[in-house]
């Protein structure tokens, strides 16, 4: 009878610390589990996301320079259109306008139009009501579509919110050393430009209904330098969006593009 109990104590306690090794080993695994990390990105991928933040900063500064100024489209009467010594022209952007009164002897002769701008000449400026009272502007007689100001200027305010968030994105995924931000980064970039480039569309149909609102004035209406730096920050910050998306790609696109190429060759 004893040697019976003992053989089971002894069977019992085998049982136990073999259990015990596989809870261990199970603990073990899960803890292994726990304790893992994200890939860090390496040196050459830290420098490739650096290098288009870089492009994507270029596409935020045009953003931001072409928006604040008021050089979005020049209206010119005929410089002889008054019968005296001066004439008119007037330029304005999203959020003010000028009207500035030019000598018609510093115009250049073979020009039939009052300006450039840059001529010098006594200058007024006014910012619209559109955002505060809701009125609608009138130049040279001609009046604007508000709703289509309004679209523009909230267009481009909204592109300026997804490169801010664009950036966050690429400044958390350096910081982290991770390249997960990286996908609504690319996101943001590229949304912003084709809100910047939806914002001139919008700005050039209501350039054309202040013209077509009256015709007893005849102006030269032609797009200026700022929507030339907001369309090629548009370009630009699609561009850098889709850096970014190459940069997350786990292959390199010219290393298989390179075989096909040395094949056919």
């Amino acid at each position: 009878m004893w040697s019976h109990l003992f053989v089971q104590q002894d069977e019992d306690v085998r049982i136990g610390v073999a259990g015990a090794g596989q809870g261990g080993g199970l603990g073990g695994m899960k803890g292994g589990r726990g304790q893992r990390r994200p890939n860090k990105m390496s040196d050459s991928q830290e420098g490739k996301i650096k290098l288009a933040f870089f492009v994507s900063i270029i596409g935020v500064t045009l953003t931001v320079l072409g928006m604040g100024t008021e050089f979005w489209v020049e209206l010119a009467q005929p410089k002889n259109f008054s019968g005296n010594e001066t004439c008119q022209m007037a330029h304005y952007g999203l959020w003010k306008g000028c009207i500035h009164t030019l000598w018609v002897a510093d115009i250049d002769p073979e020009r039939t139009s009052c300006g450039p701008a840059e001529l010098p000449g006594e200058s007024n400026c006014t910012y619209f009501k559109f955002f505060t009272s809701g009125e609608n502007a009138i130049i040279f007689k001609k009046t604007t579509n508000k709703n289509l100001n309004l679209a523009a200027a909230v267009l481009a305010l909204m592109s300026l919110t997804m490169m801010v968030m664009g950036s966050l994105c690429i400044i958390m995924s350096l910081s982290k050393g991770v390249p997960f931000f990286l996908k609504p980064a690319s996101f943001c970039f590229i949304l912003s430009g084709v809100l910047v480039l939806l914002s001139i569309l919008i700005f050039h149909q209501s350039v054309l209904a202040l013209l077509s609102s009256d015709h007893s004035v005849p102006l030269h209406h032609e797009l200026s330098w700022s929507v030339a730096c907001v369309g090629s920050a548009g370009a630009i910050l699609i561009f850098a969006g889709l850096l970014f998306i190459l940069i997350l790609l786990p292959f390199s696109p010219w290393q298989k593009c390179m075989p096909h190429k040395n094949g056919a060759t």
